[in-house]
């Protein structure tokens, strides 16, 4: 079975929206189970103890929940356990190297052994019907709910014209992704690992990540080099969405991490602006940024997001993460 360690949440046996009366009735049963006094093992007692100094504090739960929940020392049986596409290495067989630190990305192209379907109804990991008295990580409701948070107000300067830009994705994504793929998730608003910033948009399914963000440009014809969005003269950089891609690659190893940014044109025409790609620089999933107008981006990323080895599945674990780092 594969080894993980587990959040703070397991070691007490909780579920991610405890309240403090449960956190301190499940403590108070852990640490009878693993006090040396009783026969238990030392190491887990402090395990436990630590779990408990966290989650029992508002300031420190709140930080610990938006550092996307870093795990104990003390390992623990995999939720993943046996998961084609969890653990160390997710997909390796189907979709090529996951060094995040280099910048490289994971191709979508299809292995030719069978595999889940996008369209099939979603899979909860672990099955609620198969929990034997044990917590669930996220009430049942709150899993199958297919957006979670809302573009929120925050800084001074350009506030209305980003919120506006940010739910045209949103609706978009709830439009014309979600739809075709019932394990998919859609998070709005979570801060970005290590605190820095903000991350507009994050879209599950599976055990692939796609990190959201979104432009607005006059209508015109672009080109993409790689980097910047060129216009004639003039040059537009997209949302700088890399170093959160590499982080969160860190956090969920089990997970393909690439990110995505939506262009949308100043007309609303879904097919505009028209965007000539230099080699390489194509929006398929292959590079770690991939910059497609929105017609394009649904096509690409709904692509994705299918092509990943189990698309139909829900992962408790990765999902409760993800939405502990809503700010």
């Amino acid at each position: 079975m594969a080894e993980h360690s587990s959040t703070h949440y397991q070691v007490l046996g909780l579920p991610s929206t405890a309240t403090e009366r449960e956190i301190k009735i499940a403590y108070r049963k852990a640490a009878r189970n693993s006090h040396p006094d009783h026969g238990g093992d030392p190491a887990q007692f402090r395990v436990v103890t630590q779990a408990y100094e966290v989650l029992s504090n508002p300031a420190k739960r709140q930080l610990y929940d938006r550092s996307y929940r870093a795990a104990s020392a003390t390992p623990s049986s995999s939720t993943n356990a046996g998961t084609p596409g969890a653990g160390s290495g997710a997909g390796e067989n189907d979709f090529g190297s996951s060094d995040a630190a280099s910048g490289s990305a994971f191709t979508t192209h299809r292995s030719p052994q069978s595999r889940n379907l996008a369209g099939e109804p979603a899979v909860y990991v672990p099955d609620y019907g198969a929990l034997d008295g044990t917590v669930p990580l996220l009430p049942r409701p709150m899993a199958a709910q297919p957006v979670h948070g809302a573009p929120r107000k925050r800084g001074v300067f350009g506030a209305s014209s980003r919120l506006a830009r940010e739910a045209r994705t949103a609706s978009l994504i709830m439009q014309q992704v979600l739809p075709s793929i019932p394990a998919a998730r859609l998070i709005n608003g979570l801060t970005a690992p290590g605190g820095n910033g903000y991350l507009d948009h994050v879209l599950i399914s599976g055990y692939r990540i796609a990190l959201v963000g979104s432009m607005l440009v006059p209508a015109g014809a672009f080109r993409w080099d790689g980097t910047v969005l060129v216009h004639g003269s003039k040059v537009a950089a997209p949302p700088q969405l890399i170093p959160a891609a590499r982080a969160l690659q860190e956090l969920f190893p089990e997970c393909n991490v690439t990110a995505w940014v939506c262009v949308h044109s100043s007309t609303g025409n879904l097919f505009e602006p028209v965007i000539d790609y230099t080699r390489g620089g194509e929006p398929d999933g292959s590079a770690l940024v991939n910059v497609a107008n929105a017609a394009r981006f649904v096509r690409e990323v709904k692509q994705f997001l299918a092509s990943g080895p189990l698309p139909n599945v829900v992962d408790l674990s990765v999902l409760s993460r993800l939405l502990g780092g809503m700010y």
